[in-house]
């Protein structure tokens, strides 16, 4: 079987569902694999080690994800935003540490465990990294066939077809080659995918490179949106400023081999440290911070 990039743990949205749509799923864990404390992290990294031979990417790296925030994760090329997300994943095994994610040992070679992650997280790659030969509702329905291989296939396209408006793609998209989609559309059909098992935490590597400044702004509001509506943790790779300011909750720092600082940006911005003064003070970041200031900071973002 091909196992795609994306498995999920499907649910619904009942609430946005229309008469006649299937009903949500259960994972067969009982509890809400998103619930547990305020206090606790919904992903927890200490002592991550990632070597490539004899170059060391990542030594003695610790982070906490909140629950129900949107992290952006930031940092210079080959500091390894990229693994250290694989790491979290499971889809790379680090050289040293440990990860925790939504309770479960990411290291664990428990099955159980693993399908538990697998099943409740959700990611978007860069440029939506789809089937080339697969309609995109064929796309979104990958995970739920191989996770969910008992759902009747009329189930499986409804849920799809959910999935596709809910990441603001038209219907007829459902029935599309993504050669046939533009850059923006293809990265919604990625989220769709991302989506399909109604994950709590949802991870996002790039989601506005290649998109111009209209079409990246309307993919935040389109992130803010859905983490607001369906209680998502995103943890978001990016190099957007616009999107840091616009909808990032916290800010964490990749440089000299781990994570230099993690806190919201007013905090981040006044960090001292040459990279983050250089990134955070330059005329781009200028830009940024004046345009967020202009709209106002959303409630999330005022809120304690």
């Amino acid at each position: 079987m091909v196992r795609d990039p994306q498995w999920r743990r499907p649910g619904g949205e009942a609430a946005l569902a229309s008469p006649g749509s299937p009903a949500p799923v259960c994972d067969g864990h009982g509890a809400d694999p998103g619930a547990g404390r305020p206090d606790e992290p919904i992903i927890s990294v200490r002592g991550l080690v990632n070597r490539f031979g004899q170059q060391t990417v990542h030594d003695g790296l610790d982070l906490d994800v909140r629950r129900g925030e949107i992290l952006g994760v930031v940092g210079g090329s080959g500091t390894g935003k990229s693994v250290l997300m694989r790491s979290i994943l499971g889809l790379r095994q680090p050289n040293e540490g440990r990860i925790t994610v939504l309770g479960e040992d990411a290291r664990s070679e428990d099955p159980a465990a693993r399908q538990h992650i697998e099943r409740n997280t959700g990611v978007l790659f860069q440029d939506g990294a789809l089937f080339s030969s697969l309609t995109v509702g064929e796309n979104v329905q990958v995970p739920l066939k191989e996770h969910h291989p008992e759902l009747p296939d009329s189930w499986r396209y409804e849920l799809a077809l959910l999935k596709v408006k809910l990441a603001g793609l038209p219907a007829d998209a459902i029935n599309k080659l993504p050669s046939q989609l533009s850059g923006g559309m293809r990265k919604r059909a990625g989220l769709a995918r991302a989506l399909a098992l109604d994950p709590p935490l949802l991870f996002l590597d790039e989601p506005t490179a290649g998109l111009d400044p209209i079409g990246a702004a309307a993919f935040d509001r389109l992130i803010k949106t859905l983490q607001e509506a369906l209680g998502l943790t995103v943890f978001l790779i990016t190099h957007d400023l616009d999107t840091l300011y616009a909808i990032c909750d916290r800010v964490a720092v990749l440089a000299d081999k781990r994570v230099v600082t993690v806190a919201p940006l007013a905090e981040v911005e006044r960090f001292d440290h040459p990279w983050v003064q250089d990134y955070f003070h330059g005329p781009r970041a200028r830009a940024a911070r004046d345009g967020q200031q202009a709209r106002g900071p959303s409630p999330f973002q005022t809120a304690v």
